[in-house]
């Protein structure tokens, strides 16, 4: 299986690239529901292209755009003090409005490939869980993931617009989400049947990263899980 980068239209007339993943090719996996899969601060670098191609051969369409590319296309950058520095600085300069409206074109891209069949969930880590929840709020996402979405707090304002099924991960010991957050996610969504917030206990931020001193397996591979279960209950 192996992936590859595409181009998208942009509402206002450009192109950026996004990378697809399909399904291995077998005699039942030729159409899947589909992903939008959204980067963390380092771009679609090596981890999240492994990602998508992880879920691709959990059988869905995996789209990850370029959320970066109105700055500077196909940022691909380490885990390491320097590469970091210039991630934070990528990440203060997002355009989040045209972000999500960018994340709104793929959502359509991939509702328009012949190898989706189902619906589309948005899924994202960090940076990427909070516009993955906004996906769900403004981009046509028909449910979303997120993994430690950063900034989440501010954004609960949006969560009125929001019908789809949502799935939260969150780390205990998170040094960049504070408890606070966390509760105030819970509060806003303990009463919708189809939400659930999941809190890893002993974990920092960035846990499912295995290029991340933070990873932790059991964390991972346990929201791994949760996150297909989650998928094929509310994808079709």
């Amino acid at each position: 299986m192996t992936g590859k980068w595409i181009q998208v239209q942009a509402h206002d007339g450009g192109k950026f690239g996004a990378y697809l993943a399909l399904p291995p090719e077998g005699p039942n996996t030729k159409t899947g529901p589909g992903i939008v899969l959204m980067q963390e601060i380092w771009g679609v670098n090596a981890h999240i292209r492994t990602v998508a191609e992880q879920y691709a051969n959990d059988g869905y369409v995996v789209l990850a755009p370029d959320i970066f590319w109105r700055q500077q296309p196909k940022i691909d950058l380490a885990y390491n003090e320097n590469d970091t520095k210039k991630a934070f600085g990528f990440m203060q300069a997002l355009d989040q409005p045209n972000a999500v409206k960018d994340i709104a074109s793929t959502v359509a891209a991939l509702r328009a490939m012949r190898e989706v069949k189902g619906g589309i969930a948005s899924l994202g880590y960090c940076m990427g869980g909070r516009l993955a929840y906004l996906a769900a709020a403004d981009a046509g996402a028909d449910a979303a993931i997120c993994y430690y979405p950063g900034g989440i707090a501010q954004c609960l304002d949006r969560a009125a617009t929001i019908k789809a099924p949502l799935l939260f991960h969150f780390a205990e010991k998170d040094g960049f989400i504070p408890a606070e957050a966390v509760e105030a996610v819970k509060k806003t969504f303990r009463d919708r049947d189809n939400s659930c917030v999941d809190t890893y206990p002993g974990v920092d931020h960035g846990f499912n990263c295995w290029g991340r001193p933070n990873y932790h397996q059991r964390s991972a591979a346990l929201a791994h899980g949760r996150s297909l279960a989650f998928l094929a209950t509310h994808l079709g």
